[in-house]
């Protein structure tokens, strides 16, 4: 008879940091290297860096705002949807208020942005995802970002003024 001892590799909830972790995708300021970066933000509040999972799609479209984009989710069921590109995270659950206060997002009152859960496929894996987008209504001034990427839209923008 052999005493075989419990796997000790795998945390157990209780005391795993990441038990409790969620999953986000951004798809503009909050981006690394953008004005709002997620890791810059967690860091100047002590909360714990965000884990980048991966660089991946969204159905939507995405919109200039002017310093920053908005997203409008696609609700194509069937058929191919436009694609916005951003990149996800997972995230300590303290950092969902600091990304509530970027997005202007506060309990009760009707703002630009809205928090959503989306199912995101990144990697291969499926992710249920924060989302912060805007409704069709916001946007019906503005100029689409073809493309849907805000970062590579951004930075051909700035050269280009410049």
């Amino acid at each position: 008879m052999t005493n075989a001892s419990p796997d000790t590799s795998t945390p157990s909830p209780a005391t795993d940091p990441q038990a409790d972790a969620v999953h986000v995708f951004v798809y503009g300021t909050l981006r690394a290297g953008e004005i709002n970066d997620m890791m810059r933000a967690a860091a100047r509040h002590g909360i714990a860096a965000p884990v980048f999972v991966g660089t991946c799609t969204l159905g939507g479209r995405l919109y200039d705002f002017g310093h920053y984009p908005g997203m409008v989710l696609d609700g194509v069921t069937s058929g191919q949807a436009e694609q916005v590109t951003g990149d996800v995270y997972r995230i300590s659950p303290a950092l969902i208020p600091v990304l509530d206060e970027i997005e202007a997002v506060y309990p009760g009152e009707a703002g630009l942005f809205v928090r959503e859960m989306q199912d995101v496929t990144c990697g291969g894996a499926a992710y249920a995802c924060i989302v912060y987008p805007v409704g069709e209504s916001a946007v019906s001034q503005l100029p689409r970002i073809v493309g849907g990427d805000w970062v590579a839209y951004r930075r051909a923008r700035d050269t280009s003024a410049a």
